[in-house]
């Protein structure tokens, strides 16, 4: 019996002791974590834009950009929807020739063109005497429908600085 009852002093003792060191890290936990990626944070990693820009433009550098799901919240724990729509809009220089070599393709009529839309985080990296050039049928073909992503949206280029400016949705089903 006498056992016993040190065996519940013990217990009681690290349940004292236990439990507010427990809730304790819990609390700094909460703290310390990580909060979601804002989706205004401007992005420099070019592995994800080239791996789904390569096609149609080759390896890109020195690129700014934004990669979102344009209908989650940021503020909301939700289940996530089974069709999401991620955007990706940005600047990125091309290797030099390439865009004057992708407007000078008989086959797309480019003209003049403006960034509509364009985020106000990226608007320190878009060149104010930029002359953008945009071609419908490009933006058709440059990006064929893959297996589960359907894209829409539109390039811009400029040849005198090689850049190319991207504005993509692209669904996810």
């Amino acid at each position: 019996m006498d056992a016993q009852r040190g065996l519940s002093s013990r217990r009681r003792l690290l349940l004292g002791l236990g439990a507010p060191l427990l809730l304790g890290a819990a609390g700094l936990g909460y703290v310390m974590w990580p909060e979601e990626e804002d989706a205004e944070k401007v992005r420099t990693d070019l592995a994800p834009l080239n791996r789904r820009f390569w096609t149609a433009l080759g390896d890109v550098s020195d690129a700014h950009w934004l990669g979102y799901d344009i209908d989650e919240s940021n503020n909301d724990r939700t289940i996530p929807s089974p069709d999401s729509r991620v955007r990706l809009v940005g600047v990125a220089h091309l290797k030099q020739g390439t865009a004057n070599r992708i407007m000078r393709d008989p086959a797309h009529h480019f003209e003049v063109g403006s960034l509509a839309g364009l985020p106000a985080p990226l608007k320190p990296y878009i060149p104010s005497s930029a002359a953008w050039k945009q071609s419908t049928t490009y933006d058709k073909v440059a990006l064929e429908e893959g297996l589960n992503v359907v894209p829409s949206g539109t390039f811009r280029f400029d040849g005198i600085r090689d850049l190319v400016y991207f504005d993509y949705v692209f669904l996810y089903t």
